[in-house]
């Protein structure tokens, strides 16, 4: 029997539920599977972090920030943000990027915002990468609000 999910769509001032299958049911929570052979990911990882710095620094990209994730969130090992000088360069970068990645056997990352060009989020798994315009950027900060040092007792899990 397939599985079947409910997701809940807000329509005038009541709730309507709509049934789907093959997805997980809402109100569920499914904790992160523990990651297995850490050794090997790691090595995984900071390959991946060297290509994109050496990609980014080919391309040109300005203000290059490598952020540590490992500790904070199980979403990625490390993040990368960048700028781009107008919206053409920050797509050409996010472009080469990927390409970079997939020649590198990395396989296809998952990437949003490449047609606006504004902001582009590259997520490779272990490393995921922001390119923004610098007006884009300053106004975000998310370099700031990652790199922040958060105690370990008021951590989400």
């Amino acid at each position: 029997m397939p599985k079947r999910s409910v997701f809940l769509s807000r329509q005038s001032t009541d709730l309507k539920v709509q049934s789907t299958t093959g997805a997980k049911a809402a109100g569920t929570v499914k904790k992160a599977p523990a990651r297995k052979g850490k050794a090997a990911d790691t090595g995984k990882s900071s390959a991946m972090l060297a290509l994109v710095l050496e990609s980014l620094e080919e391309d040109k990209a300005e203000d290059v920030v490598s952020i540590d994730l490992a500790g904070k969130t199980p979403i990625a090992d490390h993040m990368v943000v960048a700028s781009g000088r107008s919206q053409r360069h920050v797509g050409a970068v996010a472009d080469h990027l990927l390409r970079r990645l997939k020649e590198a056997g990395f396989g296809n990352a998952q990437v949003e915002g490449m047609k606006q060009g504004d902001w582009v989020l590259i997520d490779g798994g272990d490393v995921v990468v922001h390119v923004f315009r610098p007006e884009v950027r300053e106004f975000y900060k998310l370099e700031k609000m990652w790199s922040a040092d958060i105690p370990a007792d008021q951590l989400a899990v």
